[in-house]
């Protein structure tokens, strides 16, 4: 259980920095679509908009660390039931605020708080849950016969 919360740390993590980075990059790229507007056509706006997208540096690194997590995501729902795994990622709620609060200096206030706080204590029933849970007892093995002629 402890390598399970250890690996949706780490996770969390990827995602947090992620968000942040594609914000950073959305923030970029809309200024510059909203620069151009009075200069250019709309659809040749948009199109550049699109490549804009696919050569930001942050859009690229945001994609990079929410497909890790995706695949760490991926490792623990074969370890564990969707039905614990998947709630928990709520808490990711927490480390994204954080992330938010001290790299892009967002305002979170107390409404904003008390909702992470829910969040947390959900994922803390949903964590007591799957320990409280009755664990399957061992398949016995037979042991291997083998046959003489």
């Amino acid at each position: 259980m402890t390598k399970i919360l250890i690996i949706l740390l780490i996770a969390f993590a990827f995602e947090a920095f992620g968000v942040i980075a594609l914000k950073k990059g959305i923030t970029t790229i809309g200024a510059q679509y909203n620069e151009r507007k009075p200069a250019l056509p709309a659809w040749k706006n948009i199109v550049r908009l699109v490549g804009d997208w696919f050569t930001n540096k942050n859009i690229l690194v945001g994609l990079l660390l929410e497909t890790i997590f995706f695949v760490q995501l991926q490792y623990l729902l074969g370890q564990r039931d969707v039905s614990f795994v998947w709630p928990l990622t709520a808490v990711s709620f927490v480390m994204t605020t954080l992330a938010a609060k001290i790299l892009l200096h967002e305002r979170v206030d107390g409404v904003r708080w008390s909702g992470v706080t829910l969040i947390v204590l959900g994922a803390m029933l949903i964590s007591y849950g799957e320990y409280k849970k009755e664990k399957p007892a061992p398949t016995a093995v037979a042991p291997a016969t083998v046959m003489v002629k």
